[in-house]
């Protein structure tokens, strides 16, 4: 449970890092919302791995770059997951693209990515 637990404090610490570059971008710097939300996950993809790896399943003592190609892969199909939504939710159904990226990132992070983590990426 504890596991469990610090999984998801570095989810929303990601997810944070994750909103606000998504945000930066897309108000400040006037890219794409998509441009934007892709920019912002990789930023948080970053910070979980980090934490992922150094704090959550303590997995610094194994092969770091088959856990980094691991994590590309797992996170690629959280980035395809998440822009995929973002932009249904703000295209098509005219959702805000910050309020499309906290519904679609909290849930594929809720499922997909911890469970990926722990049984795929940072396997003990």
């Amino acid at each position: 449970m504890l596991t469990f637990i610090k999984a998801q404090a570095s989810s929303l610490t990601a997810t944070l890092v994750d909103y606000l570059v998504t945000w930066f971008c897309v108000s400040f710097l006037g890219i794409w919302y998509v441009a934007g939300s892709v920019t912002g996950t990789v930023a948080g993809g970053c910070v979980n791995f980090y934490m992922g790896r150094n704090w959550v399943f303590n997995s610094k003592e194994k092969d770091i770059k088959l856990q980094i190609l691991k994590y590309i892969l797992v996170w690629c199909g959280n980035l395809l997951i998440v822009t995929t939504g973002v932009y249904i939710l703000t295209h098509f159904l005219g959702i805000n693209y910050m309020l499309s990226k906290i519904l679609v990132s909290g849930l594929i992070g809720t499922i997909y990515n911890y469970f990926m983590q722990k049984q795929f990426i940072f396997t003990q």
